[in-house]
């Protein structure tokens, strides 16, 4: 007996630790179809589609440090101002922390802003929350990727 109830914990531990791997799995397979979808919108320059994707709240810093609030990246969208003819995100971590998720990725753009053409790679650094059964950005960060050999490495 004491047999049979040793192995119902174990099953049920291994089932609870599986479990939570696949509830791992399944958010980040979530917040990686969430990041495909964004830089689609991006590419089809909707900013009905863009917003659906970022909080009220949401900012993102440039690499220089600017910010700039929702209201003002949307406008640039919709004036045309700041176009794109691609963007890809590979290299993506994700970390979760309740309903917060931390996404690091290397993005790489090509679009136009202010009839200048621009050819992008950057490290981006997403912070999400779940809201409402949804993921949405509330802070991105940008930093200039230029692949130098570190010293010492």
């Amino acid at each position: 007996m004491r047999t049979f109830v040793s192995l119902l914990i174990t099953l049920a531990l291994a089932a609870t630790i599986d479990g939570g791997q696949r509830s791992e799995n399944s958010r980040e397979s979530e917040l990686t179809a969430l990041v495909k979808s964004f830089n689609a919108a991006i590419v089809n320059n909707d900013p009905s589609a863009i917003e659906q994707f970022i909080a009220p709240e949401w900012i993102i810093v440039d690499p220089d440090g600017g910010v700039m609030d929702r209201a003002r990246f949307l406008e640039v969208i919709r004036s045309g101002a700041l176009t794109h003819q691609s963007m890809d995100s590979e290299d993506m971590r994700i970390r979760f922390y309740g309903d917060t998720a931390v996404m690091t990725a290397l993005t790489s753009t090509k679009g136009t802003f202010m009839d200048q053409a621009f050819t992008t790679t950057e490290r981006a650094t997403d912070v999400f929350v779940k809201r409402d059964r949804r993921w949405q950005c509330v802070i991105t960060h940008l930093t200039r990727f230029t692949k130098k050999k570190m010293q010492g490495a």
